[in-house]
């Protein structure tokens, strides 16, 4: 069945904003249990699913900015003194109130952004997820002890709470990406202010909403999670250079990245950058092609291409390239694109008329630089697509990394190339500018292992007979190069948010000096 338009429906829009607490007009700013009256200009949110008016926010100005740094600075001095399994339970609170508006925040995930339900209800778990790994975080804050080679001295290292920790987050995980942030932040003892994309807005508004009764329930100070939503205009380059944020979490576009590292960077404060990804799979010719297939369909379509860790290059094998080839035009011809609360739908829009017209360039570009497109392409029109957000995933033929190739489209846009020789592969493989997610596949061990070794994949994230979407919250999550070298989530992702202390303790009569010095008046 080739992709069609799904049938239009009433999907309970209307009571998930209730539930949600979403309203006609919200305000812009919140310090965890109290919203502010916010004076800033409004921002209308609407749907790329249908093109509707969900609802407006009246953005947080510079005056609230200077409010709630100031309480988070306070919120902070309390906050940090809380002992961690204690901050812990109230992250574990928090996951249960996720639980429990699961459906609902997925639901409006999907409608403001345009992914799919499916993945707007898997999203809300990431977030539920990374509550229960922050749980059992509380209580492993550890540091290690050292042997001294002086007598009757101790040695050891700890980890204090940092300070108030920024998070930027991307329209493409409206609010995953701010939980992977803040649970990790609130048990190590730090502040969050959060500065959502201005596409995506009602989303975070929502997340306030949802956990405002848990830190009013505990008595969490105000400050402790607080909301700034506002555009560059009044929430911009003042926080990326405000002295009073130790560390600023970013994710969106190496562009907008290099300006974030650039002016934090100035004030020596540290940065967290989760940005591009060109990722790619090669496929050899010992991979299971059926397997290679479901992770090539979901990582290049899922969320309409609009993954950081999306699927955008694949390098095949020359002896199977035609056959892996046949077999994906083919998957793609049963693709149905549509609304994405539609059960039926594999994939959404595109979150605007802007993506639209990166994708439509960029086909445009890989025609001119000698690449063949040999599916899809088109943006997509009638009933049901009336948004213009809609497009047909896109596949394109080339001989190697073109230009076009080594730039990042947040777009179904899928590149495939042949190979020879591993070394090929390799070289292919690493020569983009990015480094976040990569996979191979094959069922021959010298290959496999030869990609996760010194000379194969240089990516944060190197898989096996997995793709190169979708990661589990147990890892450390970030990429190298341009992708920005930062790390959330899993594993000791948490140590960013934190600052680390060297203690020695003599516990002798004596004062001897490291490496035996002799110092005597």
């Amino acid at each position: 069945m080739k992709s069609e338009t799904l049938e239009a429906k009433d999907y309970g829009i209307a009571e998930v904003l209730k539930t949600l607490g979403i309203k006609e007009v919200n305000p812009g700013a919140c310090t965890g249990t109290k919203w502010l009256d916010t004076k800033g200009e409004f921002i209308e949110s609407y749907s790329p699913a249908d093109g509707a008016l969900i609802g407006k926010i009246k953005q947080a100005t510079t005056e609230d900015y200077e409010f709630v740094i100031k309480k988070a600075e306070e919120a902070f001095k309390t906050w940090r003194m809380m002992p961690a399994p204690k901050r812990g339970e109230v992250v574990r609170q928090i996951g249960d109130q996720l639980r429990a508006y699961k459906e609902p925040l997925g639901k409006l995930v999907a409608y403001e952004m345009g992914k799919i339900y499916q993945e707007g209800l898997g999203e809300v778990q990431e977030m539920i997820d990374i509550c229960d790994f922050a749980v059992g975080l509380s209580r492993q804050l550890h540091g290690f002890t050292m042997h001294s080679e002086r007598f009757k001295h101790r040695m050891y290292d700890q980890y204090h709470p940092l300070g108030i920790i920024g998070v930027i987050s991307a329209f493409n995980f409206p609010v995953a990406v701010w939980a992977w942030n803040a649970m990790l932040a609130m048990v190590c003892g730090d502040t969050v202010v959060w500065k959502p994309s201005s596409k995506v807005m009602l989303c975070s508004i929502a997340v306030h909403n949802i956990i405002s009764d848990v830190l009013r329930k505990n008595e969490v100070p105000e400050g402790v999670v607080n909301l700034l939503a506002g555009g560059s205009k009044y929430v911009g380059d003042n926080f990326l250079a405000d002295k009073r944020v130790p560390l600023i979490s970013a994710t969106g576009s190496t562009r907008v990245g290099k300006r974030v590292g650039s002016i934090v960077g100035e004030r020596l404060g540290r940065s967290l950058l989760e940005l591009g990804g060109n990722n790619a799979i090669i496929i050899t010719e010992h991979a299971d092609l059926e397997m290679a297939l479901r992770a090539v369909l979901f990582g290049s379509v899922g969320t309409a291409g609009q993954r950081c860790t999306s699927t955008r290059r694949l390098i095949i094998h020359e002896s199977v390239y035609e056959n892996f080839k046949a077999k994906l035009l083919s998957a793609y011809q049963h693709i149905r694109i549509g609304h994405p609360l539609n059960e039926k739908t594999l994939v959404g829009p595109l979150i605007d008329k802007g993506a639209v017209k990166d994708f439509t360039d960029a086909i445009e570009k890989v025609k001119k630089e000698g690449g063949k497109i040999i599916y899809g392409g088109e943006v997509m029109t009638g009933e049901g697509y009336e948004s213009g957000c809609y497009v047909k995933p896109c596949i394109a033929e080339t001989t190697g990394n073109l230009s076009i190739v080594c730039d990042e489209t947040f777009a179904p846009l899928l590149y495939m190339m042949k190979y020879k020789t591993m070394e090929q592969a390799m070289e292919l493989h690493n020569g983009v500018p990015q480094g976040l997610s990569s996979a191979i596949f094959s069922t021959n061990i010298l290959e496999t292992e030869r990609f996760l070794s010194h000379e194969g994949s240089d990516c944060g994230i190197a898989n096996v007979n997995i793709g190169t979407s979708g990661a589990e919250i147990g890892g450390a999550f970030g990429g190298e190069k341009e992708t920005g070298g930062g790390r959330e989530s899993g594993s000791d992702a948490w140590k960013v948010y934190m600052r680390r202390q060297t203690n020695t303790i003599n516990f002798s009569t004596e004062l001897p000096l490291a490496q035996g010095i002799q110092f005597d008046v």
